[in-house]
C-alpha cells in the first residue's frame, strides 16, 4: 500500500476529492511522518497538530455536505515562519521575535486555507532570511534529508527539508534573492519564483517593508511535482486587496513560440563541470520534447545582482541594522557584514541610479525572453555547498556569493524562475533554472514539465 505521506498534492487533492481517503487520515499521516523524522532535520519548528485536524475534520464535513473543492483539498502544507499564521510566531528566524505572534492570516496563508490546503506546521529559516543556509540562535539548524552534511538551502530551507522528508506535499516558500528556487534545488525537489504581484503578501504584524522588498520580494512554493506547483500557484494566486502590488492577470495567456535559449554560463559565471552537464541534458530533453534550443548569452545579470545588493542593502542598512546587533545573532553578523562590504554603504545616490537602471535592464530582458520565452541556465555555479560554508570564513563568502549569481539577479528584473531538479550527482542534487517572460508561469512549468517527463520523478527521502 502507498503511503499517504509519499503521494504528490496532486493525488492527494484528487483522492480527497473524490471521497477515496479524508482529509483527516491524510494530515494524520504526515503528522506522523512528521513525529518520525522531523527530530532528526528540524524542519518544522513550530507545530499544532490539533489545528490541522480540526482543520482536515471541518473540510471532511464540507464535503460531505457537496461543497466545492479547491486546488488543494485536503493538501498537507507548511508555512514558512516569516509570514504571518493567525495565532502563531512570526519569528523569521529571531530571538526578539519569539512571541511576535500574529492576529490574522497574510494573504498567501488566507489563500492555502480557502483553496482547501492543511496547514500542518511552520518552518525554519536563518536568522532574519538572510542566507542560503538554514541556521538560528532560536530554532537552531536544519538539515537536508537527502544528505546532512550539505545545506537544505536557505532561507526557505525548513520549507523544502519538509517537502524532500515527506512531513507535507507543499511547503511555502519566499524569495527575494534565491530563497526559493535554492532550497529546492538543494533537496533536489521543484521551487517557483512567481511574479511580483502574482501572490498578494503583506504581514500585518509588521510595518509594511521598503521599496527593495516591495519590488522583489514574493512568496511561493516548493514541491516533488511539477504539477503540485500549478495548483500551489492556483491556490497561492488568489486576489486579495490587502495587498496594492496584487496583479490579476490571468494564469493562462496566449500561446506561445517553444524556443529557449541556454547560457551555459551567464556574464562568465563559474560554473562546474555538473552544472553544466545537468543543463546540457536539460536542452536535450527540451529539443526531445518539440522545443527549439539555442546557445547564446542572455542579458546581463551582474548588474542585476549589483542591484539586487543596493536594493536589499538600502533596507537592511536603514532599517535592520540595530536589530542585528540586539539580536546578535553571529551567522547573520557575519553574513551581512560581508554583503555590506561588498556594496559599501547605500547613500540616496546609490538608490536612485539603481531604480532607474533596473527599468533599463528590465527592457532588456522583456525584448530578449519575448524572442526566447525560456532561459536556461544554471540555478547555482555549483553543486549544494557544505552545511555552514559561507561563514566559514571571507573567502568562502565570496565563493558562495558569486555562485548564487542568477539567484541574486533574477529579482531585480521582476520575472519569474522556476528551479527543476534533474538527478544527483556524488549525493547531491542537481538541478537546472529556467527563467520567463513576467505573468508567464505557464511557459516554465510547460517547460518544467517537458525536463521532468524526461528524467526520474522525485521521491521522499529517508533521513539518515
Amino acid at each position: 500500500m502507498t503511503e499517504l505521506w509519499t503521494m504528490t498534492a496532486s493525488d492527494l487533492a484528487a483522492q480527497v476529492r473524490a471521497r477515496q481517503v479524508s482529509a483527516e487520515e491524510v494530515t494524520q499521516a504526515h503528522l506522523a511522518r512528521l513525529d518520525t523524522v522531523n527530530p532528526a532535520i528540524n524542519a518544522v519548528v513550530q507545530e499544532a497538530p490539533e489545528e490541522a485536524l480540526a482543520a482536515a475534520r471541518a473540510l471532511d464535513a464540507e464535503l460531505s455536505r457537496g461543497a466545492e473543492a479547491g486546488p488543494l483539498c485536503g493538501v498537507p502544507v507548511t508555512i514558512k515562519v516569516n509570514v504571518d499564521q493567525q495565532g502563531h510566531a512570526t519569528t523569521n528566524g529571531l530571538r526578539l521575535l519569539a512571541d511576535h505572534r500574529a492576529e490574522v492570516d497574510s494573504p498567501v496563508v488566507a489563500n492555502i486555507r480557502k483553496a482547501g490546503g492543511i496547514l500542518v506546521g511552520r518552518t525554519n529559516t536563518p536568522a532574519f532570511s538572510l542566507r542560503w543556509f538554514t541556521n538560528n540562535a532560536l530554532h537552531g539548524q536544519t538539515l537536508n534529508p537527502r544528505n546532512r552534511h550539505i545545506t537544505p538551502g536557505g532561507s526557505s530551507g525548513g520549507a523544502a527539508a519538509a517537502v524532500a522528508a515527506g512531513i507535507c506535499a507543499i511547503g511555502h516558500g519566499t524569495d527575494i534573492a534565491g530563497s526559493i528556487r535554492y532550497p529546492a534545488y538543494a533537496c533536489g525537489l521543484h521551487g517557483l519564483r512567481p511574479t511580483p504581484g502574482r501572490v498578494p503578501a503583506w504581514n500585518a504584524s509588521a510595518p509594511d517593508r521598503f521599496i527593495g522588498a516591495q519590488l522583489m520580494a514574493v512568496s511561493g512554493p516548493i514541491a516533488r511535482s511539477i504539477a503540485d506547483l500549478d495548483i500551489a500557484l492556483a491556490a497561492m494566486s488568489a486576489p486579495d486587496p490587502r495587498d496594492p502590488w496584487y496583479v490579476p492577470a490571468p494564469r493562462l495567456l496566449a500561446d506561445y513560440p517553444k524556443r529557449a535559449a541556454l547560457t551555459l554560463a551567464p556574464d562568465g559565471l563559474p560554473v562546474s563541470n555538473a552544472v553544466t552537464a545537468a543543463l546540457i541534458n536539460a536542452a536535450d530533453r527540451l529539443r526531445d520534447a518539440g522545443w527549439q534550443v539555442d546557445e547564446m548569452p542572455c542579458p546581463p545579470m551582474r548588474r542585476a545582482a549589483d542591484i539586487n545588493a543596493c536594493l536589499w542593502m538600502s533596507e537592511m542598512q536603514f532599517g535592520a541594522a540595530d536589530v542585528l546587533e540586539r539580536e546578535g545573532e553571529a551567522d547573520a553578523q557575519f553574513a551581512f557584514a560581508q554583503m555590506s562590504a561588498a556594496a559599501g554603504t547605500v547613500g540616496f545616490a546609490d538608490l536612485m541610479q539603481a531604480l532607474q537602471a533596473r527599468v533599463g535592464l528590465m527592457r532588456e530582458w522583456q525584448v530578449f525572453l519575448d524572442e526566447y520565452p525560456v532561459l536556461l541556465c544554471p540555478v547555482s555555479g555549483e553543486l549544494p555547498f557544505d552545511q555552514q560554508l559561507d561563514v566559514a570564513s571571507p573567502e568562502s563568502f565570496a565563493r558562495v556569493f558569486e555562485a548564487q549569481l542568477t539567484q541574486r539577479a533574477l529579482p531585480t528584473i521582476g520575472m519569474p524562475g522556476l528551479s527543476v531538479a534533474t538527478g544527483t550527482v556524488r549525493d547531491r542534487p542537481v538541478g537546472v533554472q529556467l527563467i520567463g517572460p513576467r505573468f508567464r508561469e505557464d511557459i516554465l512549468l510547460d517547460a518544467g514539465r517537458a525536463i521532468e517527463r524526461a528524467g526520474a520523478l522525485v521521491s521522499v527521502a529517508e533521513p539518515v
